[in-house]
């Protein structure tokens, strides 16, 4: 990990940060990590029962975008191999398993 990504930045995942750290990542004990959006979205994603929060500087809509994103990313997206199962794929996947 280098020391120029936001603290929401899993050690493992190779990606740069994009932007400015704009949101709190939370997990369902409230526990969380600040960060730019494209972390935040990858944080959210690996979490169960995780919420994201726009910081106070924050563009209006910015946890809603961060939302979204993670509706799609798989949890630990930067881990390769095959997914089967259910909590190996995206929120967005699971849906489209069950006709929802």
């Amino acid at each position: 990990m280098t020391h120029d990504r936001c603290p929401a930045a899993h050690p493992e995942d190779p990606t740069p940060c994009v932007g400015e750290v704009v949101v709190s990542v939370l997990d369902s004990g409230g526990a969380g990590a600040d960060g730019c959006e494209h972390h935040g979205a990858r944080l959210l994603a690996s979490l169960a029962g995780g919420r994201v929060y726009g910081l106070p500087h924050a563009v209006p809509g910015t946890a809603i975008r961060v939302f979204k994103a993670a509706d799609g990313i798989r949890p630990f997206c930067w881990l390769d191999g095959p997914r089967t199962d259910a909590s190996q794929l995206s929120h967005a996947e699971n849906r489209a398993r069950h006709g929802r």
